[in-house]
């Protein structure tokens, strides 16, 4: 029916292409072992931590139906411009209303991560007083805009989230950036605001979406710097948190070598 059209890149090709951009540098600096440390204050291997962040620029692509509001008069086929990002607005035929959807890139996956690293560290206070003061921010800046649906301005998730997480915890400040950004966005500006969909014509509301994805990714990107960063300040008394003493006759690069290999296991 209409299911083959609620698929779409939810940024113009051109602001799409500097995601991309952003990643293949991430990628560089990993490849050089400039964030050797990075990853694994998130938990994850280098392979797992690229694997995510481009997961989330595919799936952006995607989202999931949940459920239709009544039709309306819908804009279609059109490129809006809020805060100097293009947003698409897809062409639709037989339209029947705006369509609330689930972005994969921007909602499904980096809420699954979200989850895993609040079990994985434990983070449940200080991820909840996180993501509620980001997503207060997020709630009180949203705009609804029409064609799209509710829209941020792109680099307040991530200003928002560097600045909470370093100040509620040093130490798991990349952790709680990740989850912070992902969550206090989605539900700051787009579950709280789902009340305002209603007559801006978007023939699809994308949870994580056009609007919001962009914000989302970037505090992604954001807790693996923010984690390299802290690693750097750290030096070696991060390596020995992480990896322990260095045994005594063996090289310190091999050392390090065989804990990353671990680490990617895990």
């Amino acid at each position: 029916m209409f299911s083959n059209q609620l698929h779409y890149l939810p940024l113009s090709p051109l602001f799409f292409s500097i995601l991309v951009g952003v990643l293949l540098g991430l990628f560089i600096l990993i490849q050089l072992g400039a964030l050797r440390y990075a990853y694994m204050r998130l938990g994850l291997g280098s392979g797992a931590a690229l694997a995510l962040l481009v997961a989330s620029l595919i799936g952006s692509y995607f989202n999931i139906p949940i459920a239709e509001l009544p039709e309306q008069e819908i804009i279609s086929g059109r490129e809006i411009t809020y805060f100097g990002i293009h947003y698409v607005v897809p062409t639709v035929v037989d339209w029947p209303g705006t369509v609330i959807a689930v972005n994969v890139g921007g909602a499904l996956i980096p809420g699954l991560m979200s989850l895993y690293l609040l079990a994985r560290y434990r983070l449940w206070l200080l991820g909840l007083a996180s993501t509620a003061c980001v997503g207060a921010v997020c709630y009180s800046l949203a705009d609804p805009v029409p064609g799209v649906g509710i829209a941020l301005p792109v680099f307040v998730p991530a200003l928002t989230t560097a600045l909470v997480a370093l100040l509620l915890s040093y130490r798991q400040a990349a952790p709680l950036a990740f989850i912070s950004g992902s969550l206090g966005t989605l539900i700051g500006a787009d579950l709280l605001n789902l009340d305002k969909v209603q007559g801006l014509g978007a023939p699809i509301a994308s949870i994580g979406g056009a609007g919001t994805f962009d914000g989302v990714f970037l505090t992604g990107v954001l807790a693996v710097l923010i984690a390299s960063v802290s690693s750097w300040i750290g030096g070696d008394r991060l390596a020995v948190a992480i990896r322990g003493p260095l045994t005594p006759g063996v090289p310190k690069a091999q050392q390090s070598e065989r804990h990353d290999q671990r680490e990617t296991k895990v």
